[in-house]
């Protein structure tokens, strides 16, 4: 009632300048399921607009039944902020126009600024929401100050000063799975100071073999190889700041606690995956899986799932609150951050909103968060489940081939370091691409390589994170459950063998940065038979440790 109450006092206001004020607004009810967003963009005007016109902040929590000012054309635009750190705004603007693949980082990079004064110059309360086509305040270059000259009569009182010599700068070469975030953090900088130096516009896209600038000195010439060496000599790299994403191909595994660490060592895994689910609570209630996975000797993957119904109830605020709860987990040092878990299907998504597009605005919030936090954070998108039960995709749930293509078409490339994906239908080895004992045989679900190149189709440029791949065999523990039975005839020795074998693949196909085994040591045998998946049985013996060590190579 008292919303009511404001916006009639709003209307009686706005007759008092005049009928063409009048004309130029109308009221909004709001449906079921609308958010200010979707609103704003049904209307096309921005979100900051329509906030403004309506007294409202984020998260923007409104309701079916609200009535929603929308403003017109002739509407005055919020005023813009000062950037922050700044006392006032800038002296001088001009404009940019928002091109296809551009983010609201790589335009500040641009223009000398963070994503958040950008932001606040331009009064987006969402700064992970862009339009191609819209346009930006910028700050317009400064003019060059005129040189001044001494009086002819006079000559200068000091003699010039011997010039300085110029910051020391090395070049570093682009790598298979880096990001610029990434490069930036092993030499102690922030990306955008980094996009700065090398006059990148989008810090997001990076092509392998790009040389960059980066600060410190230039890297130690190249020794001449020993006469008996074989092959290309190696250039000396910057010691990193911080190895957690500077690496190559890494093993690791996925964890329901810390019972094992021996046979992961052994195993030569350096990653343990943790899945944690999000209620709302803060983030420092989470520290000690950090700090347990740290203390054990590996590098921690936070997979971190939500509450959908809070989805379902206000989509951007929720986004933007999940966000920020991942922030403070890579600012509690959290090595990598999965974003969701297996968003095609509506047991982990709500159903009506399932689509690539909606995933791609919370990934987005998300990697902006946590690269604000913690630069060396790796980013790795939600692996989708894969699937061909809903033969296409809809809002209510979809395979995970089309799905991927509508999180490329949104453009997940920009606001990701790693494409999570997701293999454990596993019956054939790892290089088989046909031939599964299934009615469904022709189904690329069933085969690994084949589920590499279809994620790898999808984007190109960045590396594959297999956050889940297993094999089950209920040897050991008893006959697997109808669901699963497709699995029967797999052994013990097959699964550490299949294993073995998808790292040596893996490994070799130059693009898969993280393999994650699911799983380590889980002990459920039901309707769902977790323990047939575990590497560690349940009489303690681990025969896939000695296998996958000797694939990572002893």
């Amino acid at each position: 009632m008292r919303r009511l109450i404001l916006l009639l006092g709003t209307m009686i206001v706005l007759t008092t300048v005049g009928t063409s004020a009048v004309l130029a607004q109308r009221i909004h009810i709001v449906q079921p399921g609308e958010t200010l967003f979707r609103i704003a963009l049904n209307n096309g005007i921005s979100l900051a607009a329509l906030a403004d016109a309506n007294g409202l902040a984020a998260p923007y929590l409104i309701h079916a039944g609200n009535q929603i000012i929308i403003p017109g054309p002739n509407a005055p635009a919020p005023a813009p902020e000062a950037p922050a750190g700044s006392s006032q705004a800038p002296a001088s603007v001009t404009t940019h126009t928002v091109q296809p693949g551009e983010s609201l980082a790589a335009i500040a990079a641009r223009y000398g600024l963070t994503y958040l004064q950008l932001a606040a110059m331009n009064s987006l309360a969402n700064p992970d929401v862009l339009f191609v086509g819209q346009v930006l305040r910028v700050p317009a270059p400064a003019p060059a100050p005129a040189p001044v000259s001494p009086p002819a009569s006079q000559p200068p009182s000091q003699p010039p000063s011997s010039p300085q010599p110029a910051p020391t700068t090395g070049t570093y070469t682009v790598q298979g799975g880096d990001s610029l975030a990434t490069i930036a953090a092993r030499f102690n900088i922030n990306y955008f100071e980094l996009a700065q130096m090398n006059g990148i516009v989008n810090p997001d896209i990076l092509s392998v073999g790009m040389v960059l600038r980066v600060p410190g000195a230039p890297p130690p010439p190249v020794q001449p190889a020993p006469q008996e060496s074989v092959g290309p000599p190696v250039t000396v790299a910057p010691a990193p700041v911080s190895t957690a994403n500077t690496g190559g191909f890494e093993l690791g595994g996925q964890a329901l606690s810390f019972a094992h660490p021996g046979h992961m060592h052994n195993a030569r895994m350096t990653w343990v995956k943790r899945q944690i689910k999000w209620h709302g609570e803060p983030a420092s209630n989470f520290q000690h899986v950090i700090d347990s996975a740290h203390g054990n000797g590996f590098k921690v993957l936070l997979s971190v799932i939500g509450e959908p119904g809070g989805i379902a109830a206000n989509p951007g605020g929720y986004y933007q609150n999940f966000a920020n709860f991942l922030g403070g987990l890579a600012r509690g040092g959290a090595d990598a951050i999965e974003v969701w878990n297996e968003m095609n299907i509506d047991r982990e998504w709500p159903s009506g909103l399932i689509s690539g597009a909606n995933y791609t605005q919370m990934l987005s919030a998300a990697y902006h968060a946590i690269k604000s936090a913690n630069p060396g954070t790796l980013v790795i998108s939600g692996a989708p489940a894969p699937t061909g039960f809903f033969q296409g995709c809809s809002t209510n749930g979809g395979d995970d081939d089309c799905y991927m293509r509508q999180m490329a078409a949104a453009g997940a490339a920009n606001v990701l370091d790693c494409v999570g994906i997701h293999y454990n239908a596993g019956i054939v080895p790892p290089d088989a691409s046909s031939g599964a004992p299934v009615g469904s045989s022709g189904h690329y679900s069933w085969y690994l390589p084949r589920m590499m190149n279809l994620y790898r189709s999808f984007f190109p440029s960045k590396p594959l994170c297999f956050t889940e791949l297993g094999y089950l065999t209920g040897e050991g523990i008893g006959a697997l459950p109808s669901g699963f039975a497709w699995a029967s005839g797999n052994t013990l020795a097959e699964q550490a063998s299949w294993l073995a074998g998808a790292v040596h693949r893996l490994r070799g196909s130059g693009f898969v940065r993280m393999f994650i085994v699911w799983n380590v040591d889980a002990t459920l045998w039901s309707s769902d038979p977790q323990s047939g998946y575990a590497i560690v049985r349940p009489d303690g013996r681990c025969p896939a440790c000695d296998s996958l060590r000797a694939a990572m190579g002893g």
